[in-house]
């Protein structure tokens, strides 16, 4: 019998069994005669640097060797409890996937590289050879570090390192018109019309994998100070266990009687393939050009962006199911409008705001740490931004931006949404984006920050590209774009229904132009609303002058990387 020869799958934001080139591959090799290596073994880590992991430790007695995992600009939790959730519930899917396979994922906390140097220690020990350790390419700063401490990892105990192409996205890397990434347009236009015809563009999807190589006798344990629970519901409560529920905040929002989540989806692959199967069966898919820009209810837009964020789904596969539902070669969405008839406008425009999501990450390995610096792509020092760490009244004004009590009654519905519900759409993302840089002039990188650490559907990329975009300082050739969120609200929506959803102190009134600029009341309707005195009534943080009719203020491209298909 040959001597065991492990090969490592450190998977990060692949968190998925179908279409995936690396479980693809390991299918191949179970069903070779020799076998380069005998035994198979996923690994997932609770990276440290980005998610608080202190609940994980073993004993209250015990501390954690890591920093708090907390933004440099606002110093907010990197991530927030709604995507905590996802996240787990994702990679407990994989292992569920996986178990019916034979195999599993090894969970661990930690720093990644450091994992990886104890597991190939342990392995060592235990005379088993450790023949490879293999991961998926992601962009970023600290991305691009965890894969050369990896790699430094695996070629110290002479183990193959290799570094896979991420192919989750809409036009495969391999597939680019350039290799330089300097080569990429500083315009998305320009890019689009580079790889244009879209519905050519993505290459085949990989099948679901039927037998992989088993599992290693002896699995390395969770360094110490770490337990690993062994139920989704535990590996949740540890990682939202140490985030005070207020986040910080002094008067936190409190969820309104009766309003509903736009997004009460959970995490895994299962649930994203269900959600595109949805889309196409309820005829979603054929209206989302027209449906997009909506704000309240589970299918004005796809949503499909937190599963395509951690990789649960991939691109290609929403267009392979576009595809088959525009050619009717499956059953799948039969008699619904649109089927069988090709390509559509909203079968389109999700294509569209699928290669929003590429382009966003190809400018990301552009730019590289630019992304994160205040001046932004564009190096732009032009900007007198206000600083809170800096500014009491700039602190004061964050403060009440990030509780939804700004006095702008679009924008607070907004980011009293986001808080509860770990989502906000497309439409609002733009205008609470354009509020904060534009016309409160503070760093935007406390909002970019923020949407880190609540948003279910965080990504890097999307989300970094696009408040640059809308501050100013990224990729936009309208330098001067600014949204007037009280002509948005009026323009999409009309009867303030949103605002009233999650406003419930405004759900009284009737008048459009009051709930939007709830500063406007009559003394006498606040007195009765018991807000008379109120801050955020009396004072809003920015009056902005709008009446129906006039024009200007719309503003806006196709949409925020996350409404891209995906809110």
């Amino acid at each position: 019998m040959s001597s065991p020869r492990v090969l490592i799958y450190l998977l990060r934001r692949d968190l998925r069994v179908g279409d995936n080139p690396i479980f693809n591959e390991i299918a191949k090799v179970a069903q070779q005669s020799q076998h380069p290596f005998t035994h198979f073994l996923p690994v997932y880590v609770f990276a440290a640097q980005q998610i608080e992991v202190s609940g994980f430790l073993a004993s209250e007695s015990d501390r954690s060797p890591f920093p708090q995992a907390r933004s440099q600009a606002g110093g907010f939790w990197r991530c927030g409890p709604h995507r905590a959730k996802f996240l787990a519930e994702s990679v407990w899917d994989v292992k569920k996937g996986l178990s019916s396979l034979g195999s599993d994922v090894a969970i661990r906390v930690g720093m990644a590289g450091q994992i990886i140097t104890d597991m190939l220690d342990a392995f060592k020990q235990a005379n088993t050879e450790v023949a490879g350790v293999w991961m998926t390419e992601e962009e970023g700063v600290e991305e691009k570090r965890e894969e050369r401490d990896v790699r430094q990892a695996a070629e110290g105990a002479q183990a193959e390192f290799q570094l896979w192409v991420d192919e989750k996205y809409y036009v495969d890397d391999r597939d680019l018109p350039f290799q330089n990434p300097r080569q990429l347009p500083d315009v998305f236009t320009t890019y689009r019309k580079q790889v244009e015809p879209l519905r050519e563009a993505p290459r085949r999807s990989l099948p679901m994998p039927k037998k992989l190589l088993p599992l290693p006798d002896m699995i390395p344990p969770q360094p110490v100070p770490f337990l690993i629970p062994g139920t989704l519901e535990d590996t949740i409560a540890c990682l939202v266990e140490p985030l005070e529920p207020s986040l910080g905040l002094s008067n936190p929002p409190k969820w309104p009687p009766k309003a509903q989540s736009a997004h009460p989806f959970h995490g895994g692959e299962k649930t994203g393939r269900e959600r595109i199967k949805h889309l196409i069966t309820s005829g979603h898919v054929t209206t989302y050009k027209d449906t997009r820009n909506g704000m309240l209810g589970l299918d004005f837009s796809t949503k499909l962006s937190a599963w395509l964020a951690l990789g649960c789904i991939t691109a290609r596969q929403v267009h392979e199911r576009l595809i088959d539902f525009e050619e009717g070669k499956t059953d799948v969405g039969k008699g619904v409008q649109g089927y069988g008839k090709g390509e559509n406008r909203g079968t389109a425009a999700v294509r569209f705001e699928l290669l929003w999501r590429d382009y966003f990450r190809l400018a990301t390995r552009k730019f590289g740490p630019r992304l994160f610096r205040i001046e932004g792509f564009k190096n732009d020092t032009s900007y007198s931004w206000k600083y809170p760490n800096k500014d009491k009244e700039a602190q004061r004004t964050v403060a009440r931006f990030l509780e939804g009590t700004t006095g702008n009654g679009f924008i607070d519905a907004s980011m009293r949404e986001l808080f509860l519900t770990g989502y906000t759409s497309n439409r609002l993302r733009q205008n609470v984006a354009s509020f904060l840089a534009k016309h409160l002039g503070i760093d935007w990188r406390i909002g970019a920050e923020w949407y880190e650490s609540l948003l279910c559907d965080y990504d890097l990329s999307s989300n970094w590209g696009n408040w640059q975009y809308n501050a100013g300082v990224g990729n936009d050739p309208r330098e001067a774009r600014v949204f007037n969120p009280v002509k948005q609200a009026h323009d999409y929506d009309p009867q303030g229904e949103y605002v009233k959803n999650w406003v419930e102190e405004l759900r009284p009134l009737g008048d459009p132009q009051v709930l939007f600029q709830p500063w406007k009341m009559a003394d006498e309707k606040k007195t009765d609303l018991g807000l008379a005195g109120s801050d955020w009534v009396e004072k809003p943080l920015k009056r902005i002058e709008f009446r129906p009719g006039r024009s200007g203020g719309r503003g806006g491209r196709g949409g925020w990387a996350e409404r891209r298909v995906q809110r």
